[in-house]
């Protein structure tokens, strides 16, 4: 089965070295690496100069072609005809050594697969699920971990979701794909996480990712993955792993950042719900301005104030926002 790597990049040289040094022990290898490179400077292109990956392309994007989602799609207009899979993955990852070949046989067990996701396995801790079942921790398929703390105050207010992880509650603000154990295991699901994703080439000649997140693009994986499930199944296979390692470099600031959830968290919602029913619309309210007074109270509790303060402030007013200029959206 070809297959294609594309990675969209931004000011990451180091963290994009770091990834290509565990894609070249792969066991199962792409037939063609693509780089779109965002950057401002020539550091990134001067990397790939010095270290030699084999089937790898390089490209340069202008200005008016940077940010991710634009990126992607700059990308996908490069893939080889003969690719029949797409990969997706952020420039901060470091893959297990089988990742691709868990990943591209999750396509031979579910041929009816449009899309497949990787699994993250440094950000949770998870352990086999003990009884008496406890109140601190989430469970799921014999496996548990610990229930973060918005999640209880949820349910405290009765805002708990509706829906199983990497599915999109009626009401939104759900579990992502954290919440599905490393159990080794193929779930199904309707939202992938854009920086471990995979989808089939042929999509791409009627889908293309949203230009409406820009820059960062927040919440873009959400968009895209939601639009391809109206058209077929999605999955996640817990044995593609990888690690993700967050770096900084490249993300908005955290002001920036607070009004994105909102407005793209209301955009991704809209797109699996265009007609919500009154009693989602009170909810989806209801859990932001939950959410937003949790982040506010990190002003107190934590040790990045300032951090919590702006990214609070950012949301107040992305919510704002959507009563006089909320998102169109893109169907």
């Amino acid at each position: 089965m070809n297959f294609t790597l594309i990675v969209c990049t931004y000011m990451r040289p180091d963290a994009l070295l770091n990834l290509l040094r565990s894609v070249a022990v792969q066991t199962l290898y792409p037939n063609e690496i693509l780089i779109i490179d965002g950057s401002t400077d020539s550091r990134t292109e001067k990397v790939l100069l010095e270290n030699h990956f084999n089937h790898l392309k390089y490209f340069k994007v202008k200005a008016h072609q940077r940010g991710l989602t634009k990126q992607r799609n700059f990308g996908i207009d490069h893939v080889d005809a003969t690719s029949e899979v797409v990969c997706f993955l952020d420039d901060d990852v470091v893959l297990d050594k089988k990742y691709f070949e868990a990943l591209i046989s999750t396509y031979k067990m579910h041929p009816e697969a449009l899309a497949v996701g990787g699994y993250i396995t440094n950000e949770v801790l998870w352990s086999v699920a003990s009884s008496p079942i406890k109140s601190d921790f989430y469970y799921y398929d014999g496996f548990m971990r610990s229930e973060p703390s918005r999640f209880k105050i949820r349910h405290t207010f009765g805002l708990t979701p509706d829906a199983p992880p990497g599915w999109m509650p009626s009401f939104s603000h759900g579990r992502s794909i954290s919440f599905l154990p490393p159990s080794g295991k193929v779930y199904p699901v309707e939202m992938l996480m854009g920086g471990v994703a995979s989808y089939r080439f042929n999509i791409f000649k009627t889908l293309k990712f949203s230009t409406y997140f820009d820059g960062y693009g927040l919440y873009e994986d959400a968009d895209f993955s939601l639009r391809v499930a109206k058209r077929g199944k999605l999955y996640v296979n817990t044995a593609a792993q990888l690690e993700h390692f967050h770096d900084v470099a490249g993300r908005p600031n955290q002001y920036k950042y607070g009004k994105m959830v909102i407005r793209n968290g209301w955009y991704v919602w809209r797109v699996k719900y265009p007609n919500p029913e009154f009693k989602a619309v009170v909810k989806w309210h209801a859990t932001s301005f939950l959410l937003t007074l949790v982040r506010f109270s990190n002003v107190i509790n934590t040790n990045n104030k300032p951090e919590a303060f702006t990214e609070s402030l950012g949301r107040v007013v992305g919510w704002l926002s959507l009563l006089f200029n909320a998102p169109k959206i893109e169907r």
